[in-house]
Protein backbone atom coordinates (compact mmCIF):
# COMPACT_ATOMS: atom_id res chain seq x y z
CA UNK A 1 0.00 0.00 0.00
CA UNK A 2 1.44 3.45 -1.13
CA UNK A 3 1.26 5.99 2.01
CA UNK A 4 -0.27 9.71 0.24
CA UNK A 5 -0.28 11.11 3.34
CA UNK A 6 3.19 13.21 3.21
CA UNK A 7 2.04 14.31 -0.26
CA UNK A 8 -1.41 15.91 0.22
CA UNK A 9 -0.62 17.41 3.08
CA UNK A 10 1.61 20.41 1.27
CA UNK A 11 -1.09 20.51 -1.32
CA UNK A 12 -3.72 21.49 0.86
CA UNK A 13 -1.26 23.61 2.25
CA UNK A 14 -0.29 24.99 -0.87
CA UNK A 15 -4.39 25.64 -1.34
CA UNK A 16 -4.37 27.72 1.54
CA UNK A 17 -1.45 29.78 0.78
CA UNK A 18 -2.83 30.80 -2.61
CA UNK A 19 -6.68 31.78 -1.33
CA UNK A 20 -4.53 33.53 1.15
CA UNK A 21 -2.61 35.14 -1.26
CA UNK A 22 -5.75 35.81 -3.25
CA UNK A 23 -7.62 37.96 -0.37
CA UNK A 24 -4.74 39.85 0.21
CA UNK A 25 -4.37 40.89 -3.06
CA UNK A 26 -8.20 41.91 -3.44
CA UNK A 27 -7.89 43.87 -0.47
CA UNK A 28 -4.77 45.36 -1.73
CA UNK A 29 -6.53 46.16 -4.91
CA UNK A 30 -9.84 47.74 -3.05
CA UNK A 31 -7.60 49.89 -0.97
CA UNK A 32 -5.59 51.27 -3.83
CA UNK A 33 -9.42 51.80 -5.58
CA UNK A 34 -10.81 53.87 -2.78
CA UNK A 35 -7.61 55.62 -2.48
CA UNK A 36 -7.75 56.44 -5.76
CA UNK A 37 -11.43 57.69 -6.03
CA UNK A 38 -11.34 59.91 -2.56
CA UNK A 39 -7.75 61.92 -4.33
CA UNK A 40 -10.01 62.23 -7.25
CA UNK A 41 -12.84 63.50 -5.55
CA UNK A 42 -10.72 65.93 -3.51
CA UNK A 43 -8.57 67.45 -6.42
CA UNK A 44 -9.79 66.39 -9.68
CA UNK A 45 -13.47 65.06 -10.65
CA UNK A 46 -16.66 65.23 -8.58
CA UNK A 47 -20.44 64.31 -9.34
CA UNK A 48 -23.33 66.60 -8.22
CA UNK A 49 -26.90 66.09 -9.02
CA UNK A 50 -29.18 69.21 -9.61
CA UNK A 51 -32.40 69.41 -7.15
CA UNK A 52 -34.02 72.98 -8.87
CA UNK A 53 -34.86 73.94 -12.41
CA UNK A 54 -33.05 77.41 -11.97
CA UNK A 55 -30.54 76.41 -14.74
CA UNK A 56 -33.36 75.06 -17.16
CA UNK A 57 -33.63 74.82 -20.23
CA UNK A 58 -29.50 73.63 -19.66
CA UNK A 59 -29.83 71.46 -16.91
CA UNK A 60 -33.31 69.64 -15.98
CA UNK A 61 -34.24 68.83 -12.37
CA UNK A 62 -32.19 65.45 -11.23
CA UNK A 63 -29.46 65.87 -13.62
CA UNK A 64 -25.86 64.38 -12.76
CA UNK A 65 -22.92 66.57 -13.58
CA UNK A 66 -19.69 66.22 -13.54
CA UNK A 67 -17.22 69.19 -12.24
CA UNK A 68 -13.37 69.69 -13.05
CA UNK A 69 -12.20 70.83 -9.88
CA UNK A 70 -8.73 71.99 -11.18
CA UNK A 71 -11.05 75.25 -12.29
CA UNK A 72 -10.54 77.28 -10.21
CA UNK A 73 -7.35 75.65 -7.71
CA UNK A 74 -5.39 75.45 -10.90
CA UNK A 75 -6.64 76.94 -14.16
CA UNK A 76 -8.51 80.19 -13.93
CA UNK A 77 -12.16 80.03 -14.65
CA UNK A 78 -14.32 82.36 -17.37
CA UNK A 79 -16.91 84.08 -18.49
CA UNK A 80 -19.68 81.76 -19.24
CA UNK A 81 -18.41 78.59 -17.02
CA UNK A 82 -21.21 76.50 -15.39
CA UNK A 83 -19.91 76.78 -11.98
CA UNK A 84 -20.83 74.90 -8.67
CA UNK A 85 -19.97 76.33 -5.28
CA UNK A 86 -20.89 76.11 -1.68
CA UNK A 87 -23.77 78.72 0.15
CA UNK A 88 -22.01 81.83 0.04
CA UNK A 89 -23.92 82.39 3.28
CA UNK A 90 -27.76 82.05 3.38
CA UNK A 91 -28.93 81.24 -0.06
CA UNK A 92 -30.34 77.97 1.16
CA UNK A 93 -31.99 76.97 4.12
CA UNK A 94 -30.49 74.59 6.52
CA UNK A 95 -29.63 71.15 5.38
CA UNK A 96 -32.31 68.67 6.02
CA UNK A 97 -31.40 66.07 9.05
CA UNK A 98 -30.56 63.24 7.98
CA UNK A 99 -32.59 59.81 6.57
CA UNK A 100 -32.23 56.57 6.51
CA UNK A 101 -31.31 53.96 8.57
CA UNK A 102 -27.55 53.82 9.84
CA UNK A 103 -26.55 50.69 7.40
CA UNK A 104 -28.22 53.37 4.56
CA UNK A 105 -26.59 56.36 6.33
CA UNK A 106 -23.17 54.49 6.19
CA UNK A 107 -23.05 53.45 2.72
CA UNK A 108 -23.99 56.97 1.58
CA UNK A 109 -21.37 58.09 3.42
CA UNK A 110 -18.85 55.69 2.11
CA UNK A 111 -19.70 56.68 -1.35
CA UNK A 112 -19.62 60.66 -0.52
CA UNK A 113 -15.86 59.66 0.40
CA UNK A 114 -14.97 57.68 -2.76
CA UNK A 115 -16.77 60.18 -4.78
CA UNK A 116 -19.27 58.32 -6.01
CA UNK A 117 -22.30 60.03 -3.76
CA UNK A 118 -23.77 63.15 -3.62
CA UNK A 119 -26.17 63.52 -0.75
CA UNK A 120 -24.61 67.16 -0.26
CA UNK A 121 -25.94 68.28 -4.01
CA UNK A 122 -28.38 70.15 -1.97
CA UNK A 123 -25.66 72.33 -0.01
CA UNK A 124 -24.25 73.15 -3.10
CA UNK A 125 -25.51 76.23 -5.76
CA UNK A 126 -24.76 75.56 -9.84
CA UNK A 127 -25.45 78.88 -12.05
CA UNK A 128 -23.50 80.20 -15.01
CA UNK A 129 -20.61 82.55 -14.43
CA UNK A 130 -21.25 86.03 -15.95
CA UNK A 131 -18.63 88.55 -13.87
CA UNK A 132 -15.12 88.03 -13.07
CA UNK A 133 -13.13 90.51 -10.94
CA UNK A 134 -13.25 93.32 -12.07
CA UNK A 135 -16.31 93.17 -14.39
CA UNK A 136 -18.72 96.33 -14.53
CA UNK A 137 -22.55 94.14 -14.78
CA UNK A 138 -25.44 96.07 -15.75
CA UNK A 139 -29.32 95.28 -16.79
CA UNK A 140 -31.03 95.95 -19.12
CA UNK A 141 -30.90 97.95 -21.73
CA UNK A 142 -33.59 98.88 -24.38
CA UNK A 143 -33.43 95.56 -25.79
CA UNK A 144 -33.89 93.77 -22.42
CA UNK A 145 -29.93 92.89 -22.78
CA UNK A 146 -27.68 92.33 -19.95
CA UNK A 147 -23.75 94.31 -20.60
CA UNK A 148 -20.83 93.06 -19.07
CA UNK A 149 -18.34 96.01 -19.45
CA UNK A 150 -20.10 98.00 -21.68
CA UNK A 151 -20.90 95.26 -23.88
CA UNK A 152 -24.80 94.14 -24.76
CA UNK A 153 -24.69 90.01 -24.65
CA UNK A 154 -26.78 88.23 -26.73
CA UNK A 155 -27.35 85.22 -24.41
CA UNK A 156 -28.85 81.86 -26.11
CA UNK A 157 -28.93 80.09 -23.16
CA UNK A 158 -31.35 82.23 -21.25
CA UNK A 159 -35.05 80.77 -20.41
CA UNK A 160 -37.79 83.31 -20.35
CA UNK A 161 -41.40 83.26 -19.92
CA UNK A 162 -43.29 83.97 -22.85
CA UNK A 163 -43.55 87.48 -24.41
CA UNK A 164 -40.71 88.94 -21.83
CA UNK A 165 -37.72 90.44 -23.55
CA UNK A 166 -35.71 91.50 -20.65
CA UNK A 167 -32.79 88.91 -19.56
CA UNK A 168 -33.51 89.75 -15.82
CA UNK A 169 -36.95 91.03 -14.27
CA UNK A 170 -34.65 93.25 -11.85
CA UNK A 171 -32.77 95.87 -12.73
CA UNK A 172 -29.00 95.96 -11.29
CA UNK A 173 -25.50 97.60 -12.04
CA UNK A 174 -22.80 96.40 -10.09
CA UNK A 175 -18.76 95.59 -10.34
CA UNK A 176 -17.60 92.20 -8.91
CA UNK A 177 -15.02 92.89 -6.17
CA UNK A 178 -11.51 91.15 -6.15
CA UNK A 179 -11.55 87.14 -5.28
CA UNK A 180 -15.17 87.00 -6.53
CA UNK A 181 -17.86 86.30 -9.28
CA UNK A 182 -21.08 87.24 -10.30
CA UNK A 183 -23.61 84.48 -10.98
CA UNK A 184 -26.72 84.04 -12.88
CA UNK A 185 -29.16 80.64 -13.74
CA UNK A 186 -30.18 80.07 -17.05
CA UNK A 187 -33.65 79.81 -16.13
CA UNK A 188 -33.44 83.63 -15.24
CA UNK A 189 -37.38 84.27 -13.55
CA UNK A 190 -36.51 80.97 -11.71
CA UNK A 191 -33.63 81.31 -9.92
CA UNK A 192 -32.39 83.26 -6.84
CA UNK A 193 -28.72 84.15 -7.66
CA UNK A 194 -26.41 86.87 -7.58
CA UNK A 195 -29.04 89.85 -8.11
CA UNK A 196 -31.88 88.21 -5.21
CA UNK A 197 -28.19 88.63 -2.46
CA UNK A 198 -27.68 91.52 -3.23
CA UNK A 199 -28.92 92.98 0.04
CA UNK A 200 -26.89 89.92 2.15
CA UNK A 201 -23.72 90.88 3.49
CA UNK A 202 -21.50 89.15 0.36
CA UNK A 203 -23.69 91.46 -1.76
CA UNK A 204 -25.08 89.02 -3.92
CA UNK A 205 -20.98 88.17 -4.92
CA UNK A 206 -19.78 84.36 -4.56
CA UNK A 207 -15.84 83.92 -3.24
CA UNK A 208 -13.45 82.12 -5.39
CA UNK A 209 -12.69 80.00 -2.36
CA UNK A 210 -16.52 79.10 -2.75
CA UNK A 211 -16.40 77.61 -6.04
CA UNK A 212 -15.91 73.89 -6.15
CA UNK A 213 -15.04 73.66 -9.83
CA UNK A 214 -16.51 74.09 -13.29
CA UNK A 215 -19.10 71.61 -14.44
CA UNK A 216 -18.40 70.09 -17.93
CA UNK A 217 -20.49 66.99 -18.91
CA UNK A 218 -24.32 66.00 -17.59
CA UNK A 219 -23.43 62.31 -17.08
CA UNK A 220 -27.07 61.12 -15.92
CA UNK A 221 -29.60 60.37 -17.44
CA UNK A 222 -27.73 58.61 -20.57
CA UNK A 223 -30.94 60.64 -22.57
CA UNK A 224 -29.16 64.08 -21.48
CA UNK A 225 -25.40 63.56 -22.11
CA UNK A 226 -24.11 66.28 -23.61
CA UNK A 227 -20.41 68.38 -23.31
CA UNK A 228 -21.52 71.78 -21.32
CA UNK A 229 -21.14 74.95 -23.65
CA UNK A 230 -19.40 78.05 -22.00
CA UNK A 231 -20.43 80.20 -24.76
CA UNK A 232 -17.00 82.17 -25.25
CA UNK A 233 -18.74 84.13 -28.47
CA UNK A 234 -21.42 85.88 -26.23
CA UNK A 235 -18.52 87.43 -24.13
CA UNK A 236 -16.08 88.03 -26.79
CA UNK A 237 -14.78 91.80 -26.30
CA UNK A 238 -16.30 91.74 -22.94
CA UNK A 239 -12.59 91.83 -21.71
CA UNK A 240 -11.55 94.84 -19.82
CA UNK A 241 -9.26 97.33 -20.91
CA UNK A 242 -6.22 97.65 -18.08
Amino acid sequence: MTDTTATARPRRSSRRSGWKSLLRDVVVIVVVAVLVSFLIKTFVARSFYIPSGSMENTLQINDRIIVNELQPKVFPLERGDVVVFKDPGGWLPPAPPATGNAFQQGVGAVLDFVGLGASDSDQHLVKRLIGLPGDTISCCNALGQMSVNGVPLKEPYVLLPAGTQAVSGKPFTVTVPDDSVWVMGDNRYNSADSRYHMDDPGKGFVPLSDVVGKAFVISWPASHWIWLDDYPDVFRGVERED
